[in-house]
């Protein structure tokens, strides 16, 4: 569930402890969730959609040329693995583009 913690991560989700990374605090709720039970990104679409929702508004808002060639075509297919799997390179590829231009 790795991929539930990169999905949190991106979303702006922090770690309740700094030393341990398996409960995360959403900023809009408080609430607090175990990356290892209790996420389900990968398992319900109203906690995936407004992932895919703030892929897409964060592309228009920043007039950027990312590439979400995958994610609408996971989202025309209504597969919600098809759907995570390409939140999931879409956010791996965005944090690599980050990392790069903070060299």
């Amino acid at each position: 569930m790795n991929n539930n913690k990169l999905i949190a991560e991106f979303m702006g989700w922090t770690p309740c402890d700094p030393n341990d990374s398996t409960m995360y605090a959403n900023p809009k709720t408080g609430a607090l969730y175990s990356s290892d039970c209790d996420m389900r990104f990968h398992t319900s679409w109203d906690w995936l959609m407004p992932v895919a929702n703030e892929i897409i508004k964060s592309r228009d808002e920043q007039n950027a040329d990312w590439d979400l060639t995958n994610l609408k075509y996971a989202l025309c297919t209504t597969n919600i693995e098809l759907v995570y799997d390409a939140v999931v390179e879409f956010i791996k590829a965005y944090n690599d583009d980050s990392r790069t231009q903070n060299n």
